[in-house]
């Protein structure tokens, strides 16, 4: 689920860019849903930066970044060791 979630962020990311609201629109709404799904099996940090539409941050935690900035959110600790 981890490189779905990956791709739709990139394509929202994009959209975002480009001005392109129905895509904007489509991937949030499939982020959304991954979210809901996938509460119980994701890791928590992601799962909070989905839910809060920290779109970057989800991307940077995919990514493997250890040094994510903290928001307002708090929720922008380093990452902790998600294992394999």
């Amino acid at each position: 689920m981890e490189t779905q979630i990956k791709d739709a962020l990139v394509a929202l990311l994009a959209a975002i860019k480009s001005g392109d609201g129905k895509t904007v629109a489509g991937e949030m709404a499939r982020l959304d849903e991954f979210a809901a799904q996938g509460g119980a099996t994701l890791h928590p940090q992601l799962v909070h930066f989905l839910e809060r539409r920290s779109y970057a941050k989800a991307l940077m935690f995919l990514g493997g970044e250890t040094e994510i900035p903290v928001g307002v959110c708090g929720g922008g600790r380093p990452a902790k060791n998600r294992g394999a």
